[in-house]
């Protein structure tokens, strides 16, 4: 790689959301995506998590869900993963910090397909000058639109470098 597209690499805008860019109330939505049985069982295989919901479709088929669903855990991950297919976290978000009133309301079968719908709820500074932290009223919603899962998620994100704050 030449020195120039380095350095235009180094310099260049995330495409994620910056700290600043955040408001109170904004309201935010990823793109969907469809739960498959790979996924389920991929993750079972990953988490060590066999337990009959997730992988015996007998017992499935005794239960109100009637065949295997997504682990929780899957689910909520696979938001995060249509946070940054999003690009709202792509570049800029710094770490997890919290989880907070995660509730499961439906079960999410494969074939089942997932967005995200988040507002923004708090924003606080940080005693670093580079980052602040986000809030977010988060619901995972299945293809009708129904509520699968909800959290309070917070978020640390990078805060917009100086030079880019100064030019807009």
């Amino acid at each position: 790689m030449d020195k120039e597209k380095a350095d235009k690499m180094a310099t260049s805008r995330p495409r994620g959301m910056y700290y600043e860019e955040f408001e109170i109330g904004m309201e935010l939505r990823t793109p969907r995506r469809t739960v498959t049985l790979t996924d389920i069982v991929n993750f079972a295989g990953i988490t060590g998590d066999f337990n009959a919901p997730h992988s015996d479709h007998e017992f499935c088929k005794t239960q109100s869900y009637g065949e295997p669903i997504a682990h929780g855990p899957l689910v909520w991950s696979m938001a995060g993963g249509l946070g940054y297919a999003s690009g709202i976290t792509d570049g800029t978000v710094v770490a997890m910090l919290g989880v907070d009133k995660w509730r499961v309301h439906l079960p999410v079968k494969h074939g089942d397909t997932i967005h995200v719908v988040q507002r923004v709820i708090a924003m606080r500074e940080t005693s670093k000058p580079d980052k602040g932290i986000v809030t977010f009223d988060r619901e995972i919603r299945n293809q009708r639109d129904e509520v699968v899962q909800s959290a309070i998620a917070t978020n640390m994100y990078l805060r917009r470098p100086p030079a880019e704050t100064a030019q807009g």
